[in-house]
């Protein structure tokens, strides 16, 4: 039976953990979705684990629709979140018809990285029938901004002034809200604070549901490993049995341990 945003919507009701991980082709959408991964993030991710790029910036919404196309050709009901990639939802009418090529080419579901500036944006998206996640916290399309990959929302400040983003961003129509590299406590907050699922990388074991980039759960990372990366293919025998155990440890939520989180 197909993952739709209803299905997570009753995770969340029944305290469940769901399960996210990255997948750029048929192959790995097939294997993934058959292991029981719930949502496929098609990320731009891809340009640093594919193409080799130090950011995510160069990757292209050509690049992303075909990637898109791939995972919808090998998914076995798993919901598929496409990310918007850099600068591709600049103006709300950009964003229309963006994400208008992206769930053409089989995305369920699009993912815009940003703060409550993007209500207008996901307002319009939603009216017309798109799916929205909302990406919160360590946005890598913002690494220039930021300084590098910074954990953000430590201060008692930054962190009232995200769960006010989250909030306002869940009004104006978002489905579903992604923290990346936040402090547990303060993502374990939102999590509270707002009626849709949410997921987290590197934001501790409250969130709704969890993902990871495949690659670095196979212990395929190049350079310094995240501290919020285990890598299940060392425990087990096999890619099938990496994911597997990879979904089983999000739901049965020792995964993320101690070691994998953030504190203020």
């Amino acid at each position: 039976m197909a993952v739709t945003i209803n299905t997570l919507r009753e995770y969340k009701q029944k305290g469940e953990a769901f399960a996210v991980l990255t997948s750029y082709d048929a192959t790995f959408a097939q294997i993934v979705s058959e292991a029981g991964v719930d949502v496929i993030l098609i990320g731009d991710s891809l340009g640093m684990v594919l193409q080799g790029h130090d950011s995510t910036l160069p990757v292209t919404l050509e690049q992303m629709v075909y990637h898109t196309r791939c995972v919808a050709q090998g998914n076995r009901g798993a919901l598929i979140m496409a990310d918007m990639p850099f600068m591709s939802y600049g103006t709300v009418q950009q964003a229309l018809d963006n994400a208008a090529q992206l769930m053409r080419a089989g995305a369920h579901m699009v993912k815009l990285e940003g703060t409550d500036w993007m209500k207008d944006t996901i307002r319009a998206l939603s009216e017309r029938g798109v799916p929205v996640c909302a990406h919160l916290g360590l946005t890598p399309q913002f690494v220039n901004k930021f300084g590098g990959y910074k954990v953000q929302g430590r201060d008692e400040k930054a962190a009232e002034l995200m769960i006010e983003h989250a909030c306002a961003l869940e009004d104006a129509g978002a489905d579903v809200i992604l923290l990346e590299c936040v402090p547990s406590p303060l993502a374990a907050r939102i999590t509270q604070a707002v009626q849709a699922p949410v997921i987290g990388i590197g934001a501790g074991a409250d969130t709704d549901g969890q993902v990871l980039v495949v690659h670095d759960m196979l212990g395929l990372t190049t350079g310094r490993t995240p501290k919020f990366v285990k890598n299940f293919l060392a425990e087990t025998g096999s890619v099938q049995e990496a994911i597997a155990a990879y979904v089983k440890a999000v739901r049965e939520r020792t995964f993320p341990a101690e070691e994998h989180t953030f504190k203020a």
